[in-house]
């Protein structure tokens, strides 16, 4: 059943002046939809300016057939944000023979109140981990020592990159070759391979007999100019041997890899942009991310 909205509003401007509405109506997404969503949707319809403080009120959830089509963006097309990051919580284990995460108080909310006047309290976390665990992206300096590292890596090789699913399930074949890959759009784009293994995240068989990139699919990939490479299973490489193949000539050619990524079945082929951001550290050469799409 599709939803919409039924509400008033006043929305005051920063240059001075006001704007009121009463007993609207539009359509939303899913069951319900929060004040800020809703004024925020509001203001992007309309194309407001300069606006301050919002109120939403009498706001009603009605059962009710859409009316149009769903609201443009400044560009003409609607996006979405589609989270591929799997969370990271105490005990979780990405790879085996690394350690788990240690999630904890380091200040407790309860001991916290001893610093506070009555009412005010605060936690602060303390995490104690490797920087391979959940998912992570990889640059040069993780397997080169003259590498970048992530301070060292610009913006703009894993922000908003236009990027392309390939869909190679893991029912039909473990090792994506060369072949896999071609007809495809690469070059400057993130390249996602999606194989369906995230299904088996947090499990035994996550950690062996797991789809990876051949060597020559790296070659292939190098030399069609890939910016960033991704996939959904435990290692973009054939974990059985000693040789990492795949990460020698992505990180050798500065394309950086982003492991363990997952819902790329939610993603169209193209028509999206892909970011992977980690912190700004010195000296580190793999770290966790929040990898997202934005389908537009």
């Amino acid at each position: 059943m599709q939803k919409r909205v039924r509400f008033d509003f006043e929305f005051y401007f920063t240059n001075g002046g006001s704007l009121t509405g009463q007993d609207f109506r539009l359509d939303i997404d899913g069951e319900d939809i929060s004040d800020q969503a809703l004024a925020d949707y509001v203001i992007a319809d309309l194309r407001l300016l300069m606006v301050g403080q919002t109120r939403i009120f009498n706001k009603k959830i009605i059962t009710e057939a859409h009316k149009r089509k769903p609201v443009a963006s400044s560009s003409g097309q609607r996006s979405k944000l589609i989270d591929l990051s799997h969370i990271i919580e105490n005990g979780l284990i990405t790879y085996k023979g690394l350690p788990a995460p240690i999630v904890c108080d380091y200040l407790s909310r309860e001991n916290s109140r001893q610093l506070y006047e009555a009412g005010t309290e605060f936690q602060i976390g303390k995490i104690e981990m490797v920087t391979n665990t959940g998912t992570y992206l990889d640059c040069p300096f993780h397997r080169y020592e003259q590498g970048k590292d992530l301070s060292e890596v610009s913006l703009d090789a894993f922000t908003d990159l236009e990027g392309t699913v390939i869909h190679v399930p893991h029912t039909d074949t473990l090792a994506i070759t060369e072949k896999h890959l071609q007809q495809y759009e690469i070059r400057n784009r993130a390249v996602l391979i999606h194989t369906g293994w995230a299904d088996f995240w947090n499990t035994e068989a996550y950690y062996e007999h797991h789809p990876f990139l051949t060597a020559d699919a790296a070659l292939y990939l190098r030399d069609c100019g890939a910016k960033l490479v991704g996939i959904d299973s435990h290692n973009i490489d054939d974990t059985t041997g000693k040789s990492r193949p795949v990460h020698t000539t992505l990180l050798g050619a500065d394309i950086l890899i982003v492991e363990h990524l997952c819902n790329l079945e939610l993603l169209p082929t193209t028509g999206f942009t892909f970011s992977a951001t980690p912190p700004k550290f010195r000296g580190v050469g793999t770290f966790p991310v929040r990898a997202l799409a934005k389908v537009y």
